[in-house]
């Protein structure tokens, strides 16, 4: 009987410290802002980079993307906005499935919303300069610096 409330204790002493100490594991969210350049003709090569604001921290990255469908033209992309579903800043880095449509002539704006293998939701929004048209199914990389 000694035994079993020794072993007791010790299972209700370490549930409560577990519960106590063990790090939260809720999902957070981060602040991102991306300037990404796309140029082509049926296929689209793209580049740029990007800073995750997470947890009182700055966190570089670089994006890197293609798309091949109907694309022609050139344009600069400067989107801001939330990344969801973080838990730490590594959960950024990976492939977001890209399908959609949009254009710009001269000045542009329009929105996006991406999510890679881990949960991210990227919800992004800006403008977007020169002239560009695009009809495409692609995707996009990112990778922390």
């Amino acid at each position: 009987m000694k035994n079993f409330r020794i072993q007791l204790c010790g299972v209700v002493l370490t549930m409560l410290l577990a519960c106590g100490f063990a790090p939260s594991l809720k999902a957070e969210t981060g602040t991102v802002r991306v300037v990404f350049t796309k140029g082509g003709f049926i296929v689209g090569v793209g580049g740029g980079h990007g800073v995750l604001y997470f947890r009182g921290h700055r966190y570089p990255f670089r994006v890197s993307g293609m798309s091949v469908g109907f694309t022609i033209g050139a344009s600069t992309t400067q989107l801001s906005g939330h990344a969801l579903n973080l838990r730490n800043p590594g959960d950024i880095q990976g492939s977001y499935g890209v399908i959609g449509a949009g254009g710009a002539l001269a000045a542009g704006a329009g929105g996006v919303q991406l999510q890679n293998e881990r949960g991210v939701i990227l919800q992004l929004a800006g403008g977007k300069v020169g002239v560009e048209l695009s009809a495409a199914v692609g995707g996009v990389s990112i990778v922390l610096e």
